[in-house]
């Protein structure tokens, strides 16, 4: 079983008809986007882990070549 299907069971456990109609109902409203504060996971970094995974170096470019003894 998986994991979907186990969140709808302990949903159906957890609460009565009532209830989870109008989980489905602002679901269905965060999917089209009516409710700007509560966004659905962003999976694009799951997908791709390594797209623009890069750093700045901290430390400033050189001026001049290090001397060296």
């Amino acid at each position: 079983m998986d994991r979907i299907s186990r969140f709808v069971i302990w949903i159906c456990s957890k609460f009565n008809r009532e209830q989870i109609e109008r989980i489905i109902k602002d679901l269905q409203e965060i999917l089209v986007n009516r409710n700007p504060e509560v966004k659905p996971k962003d999976d694009f970094k799951e997908k791709h882990p390594n797209y623009r995974e890069f750093s700045v170096d901290p430390n400033p470019p050189l001026k001049q070549p290090v001397k060296k003894n």
